[in-house]
This record gives structure tokens, C-alpha cells and sequence, in this order.
């Protein structure tokens, strides 16, 4: 067990490169299934979940070898139709695999999702989706048991959420069936696009990644892809939130700036001096955010996992901010752990009223999921004194060396065993 001990007070100063999209790479990874041979995949982030779908997908069968930050993906012919619970409870991106072992073999045995507990977050669409494409589904034991008799077959598929998992679920069980599948309020996610332009470079027929409809024409067979994963948005931002909740200025590279056009218009509105190009942004902090209101919704709105972070920085700010949630009904769970802090933060439901105070003070901390573990070190990076920072290994599932690159910044913190005298 380590923690993060972050020492507050100095603004991050300097520039930080941005490595793939770990919510990409992963579903890039799992859509290798539809394809026996040799994948690659470059600037894969070294985070914990990306190894754990290196061994969900070595347990189905594949071999998997890092070399850095690319990835190399061996597929047999033959595939172990299942994911198994110790896996799957690690990671709800597993879920996915549901669409490639239908497509590839006509059945499936993946053991009910876990991951971050953000509250309720069914599966219902997922498999309404492949229901219309002819699977079918039984739940035996925790295990859910999805056969497709005939093969799955093109159809008509309308979500009611632009869910980001259902679409990809849908889209990898597609990409091989019978005819033509349409998929009706498609997510609209960068990482959407970015697994579309994968599947196409092995094959696929897709048109409309981007956009709310996607037709897919079902191939007999794909061939195994090479891709370089696009860049993590999410990791990027919070980088900027870094910048912003210290007074400091930092360039963040190698990144897509349109992919974050609304949390850096928060961020403008907050007192951030705010400059980009083609692959770069730089963000200014002032010396005390002023309030923002916001609502996390799909793309292009404010993403959910930037939520934690930007409630970090506003805890901070001169007046009131009020956020709503609409994605995730417990995302407000960390909210104690800044409180006690000093965060002055009332939730109900899916809103979240944060006073501003003008001091937050360093103190024990559990980081509870991946974004809010990100969030409470940066508000230790503001805070009086030291912040110990505990459960990293959260925060080491979507943040490859989090400490290292915040360091290179100008940020006092250090990583240790829990415990261990500094």
C-alpha cells in the first residue's frame, strides 16, 4: 500500500506531454478480438487498466507485450469465449467484450461488471442492443450468458442515452454481422471516433463516428490493425485544473484542445487565462477562481470524469458554484474527503452547492475513484501543509506516472509506503 504526500503552496510552472486516452486504448484492445494475427497499438498509456485488459484479453486467449508505450496483440483463431469475475470487478470497461465474442463466435460468458463505484450504472442498453442484433441473454450465477444462435445480424438500434459502452458494444458486434446495422443516438465521443478510424483499418465499413447516427455494414471477416491511440483528454485537463488551482502556467502538449472545448471555457469563466494551438494549450490560474456553474453531460458538454477536479478547484473559489451531475448518481462520494480539507460542499442528489473558502488545509485522505483520487492531490498541491493522499492505486489506473509529471511541474509531492517517515 503507498500513498502521495503533496506539500501545498507551489504554482506549477512549465510544460507536460499527454499520453494516450486510457477510455481509447481499451476498447481498441478488446476490438482486436474480431481479428486473428498480429495488432499494434502505439502510445498506450503504462496505466493499471490498460494491464488489466491486457489480462482479460490473455485469459480469452490472446498474448499481449508491452515495449514501452506500444503495445503488440498475438490473436488465435480459436478464442476462450469468457471474462472472468476476479477481472471484470476490476474494470467495468470488460463489458465490451460481449460485442467481438458474439461477432467471433456466437457466444459469450462475462461476469457482471465492477470498477469505480459511481452508483448504478446498468447494462441494460448493451444488451438491448445486441438483443435487436440477435443475441440472447441469461444470468446464471453472477455470470451473464450470451448466445447468438444465428449469428448476429444488422438491425435497426435506437439508445435511449447516448451511452458511451453501449455504443461500443454495439458497434464491435456489428462490425461482423449479417447486413446492415443503424445505430440511433450513437455517443459522439472522440474515443468513438478514434475506435471507428481502428475498425475501419481493419476492414470495417462505418460511417457517421462523430455524429449521433453510425451505419455499419457487417464484413465477413476483419484483418488485424496497426493505430496510434489519440490523446487523453481527460488526463490533459486535469493537468489544466493543476495549473489553475495553484496560480501557476502550464503548457499542456500533444493533445486535441477541441476535445476539451467546454471545460476550458469553465475554466476561462473561472479567471484562467486560456491559450492554444493545433496540438497544445497553456493555462494561466489566477490567484483565486471566481464561481462557476456547470452540468456534466455527453460530448461535447462538460465531461464527468473532469467533475471532481473542477469541485477541487471551485472549493477555492471567491463566491458559490452549483454543479449538477446528470451521468453518475454517487460521483459526489468524495465530496467528504475535501470537506475535510475545508471544502465547504453540500450535495443533494445530483447537485452539489460549493462555497468558496480561502484555504483549503492538508490532511489524511482516501482517493475513492480514479478522478477523485486526481482531484484531492491537486487539492493538495492549493492547501496549507501536507496532504496525504491514500488508495492510489486508483489513481494509477488512468494516470501513467501522475507524481512523476506533476513533479517535472514544480509540484512538492513524493510517493511512498503508507507509513514511511518522509
Amino acid at each position: 500500500m503507498e500513498e502521495i504526500i503533496v506539500t501545498g503552496g507551489y504554482p506549477l510552472t512549465g510544460s507536460v506531454g499527454v499520453l494516450g486516452a486510457k477510455n481509447a486504448a481499451l476498447k481498441q484492445m478488446v476490438a482486436m478480438l474480431l481479428a486473428p494475427g498480429t495488432h499494434l497499438l502505439g502510445n498506450v498509456p503504462g496505466i493499471l487498466d490498460v494491464a488489466l485488459m491486457g489480462r482479460v484479453l490473455e485469459h480469452i486467449g490472446a498474448v499481449c507485450s508491452f515495449a514501452g508505450n506500444e503495445l503488440t496483440v498475438e490473436v488465435p483463431d480459436e478464442l476462450r469465449p469468457e471474462a472472468p469475475l476476479d477481472l471484470v470487478r476490476q474494470m467495468r470497461a470488460s463489458i465490451v467484450v460481449l460485442g467481438p465474442l458474439l461477432a467471433r463466435g456466437g457466444v459469450a460468458r462475462v461476469a457482471f461488471p465492477g470498477g469505480d463505484d459511481l452508483g448504478a450504472r446498468p447494462i441494460d442498453m448493451h444488451l438491448d442492443g445486441l438483443r435487436r442484433m440477435g443475441a440472447e441473454f441469461e444470468l446464471e450465477h453472477g455470470v451473464l450468458i450470451a448466445r447468438a444462435p444465428g449469428g448476429l445480424k444488422g438491425a435497426e438500434v435506437s439508445l435511449e442515452f447516448p451511452s458511451v459502452g453501449a455504443t461500443e458494444n454495439v458497434l464491435l458486434g456489428a462490425v461482423l454481422a449479417n447486413g446492415e446495422t443503424t445505430l440511433h443516438n450513437a455517443a459522439r465521443e472522440p474515443e468513438i471516433e478514434d475506435l471507428v478510424a481502428f475498425l475501419v483499418k481493419m476492414g470495417a465499413r462505418i460511417r457517421g463516428a462523430g455524429t449521433s447516427l453510425i451505419t455499419v455494414e457487417g464484413v465477413e471477416a476483419l484483418k488485424p490493425g496497426a493505430h496510434t491511440v489519440l490523446p487523453d483528454r481527460l488526463e490533459a485537463g486535469t493537468y489544466a485544473v493543476a495549473a489553475a488551482i495553484t496560480g501557476g502556467e502550464v503548457r499542456v502538449e500533444q493533445c486535441v484542445p477541441d476535445h476539451l472545448r467546454m471545460e476550458l471555457r469553465k475554466l476561462t469563466e473561472a479567471g484562467c487565462m486560456v491559450d492554444f494551438g493545433e496540438d497544445w494549450f497553456s493555462v494561466l490560474g489566477p490567484d483565486r477562481p471566481s464561481p462557476v456553474d456547470f452540468a456534466t453531460l455527453p460530448f461535447p458538454g462538460f465531461h464527468t470524469d473532469m467533475q471532481p477536479q473542477m469541485v477541487a478547484l471551485l472549493s477555492v473559489a471567491s463566491g458559490t458554484s452549483v454543479i449538477t451531475e446528470n451521468i453518475y448518481d454517487a460521483r459526489f462520494r468524495y465530496a467528504g474527503e475535501l470537506m475535510r480539507m475545508g471544502a465547504d460542499i453540500t450535495t443533494e442528489w445530483q447537485h452539489a452547492v460549493i462555497r468558496g473558502v480561502e484555504k483549503l488545509s492538508g490532511c489524511p485522505v482516501i482517493a475513492p475513484d480514479i478522478r477523485a483520487g486526481a482531484s484531492l492531490v491537486l487539492a493538495g498541491l492549493r492547501a496549507e501543509g501536507q496532504t496525504a493522499v491514500g488508495e492510489v492505486h486508483h489513481i494509477d489506473r488512468g494516470y501513467e506516472d501522475f507524481v512523476g509529471r506533476l513533479q517535472s511541474l514544480g509540484g512538492h509531492l513524493e510517493r511512498r509506503p503508507v507509513g514511511a517517515a518522509s
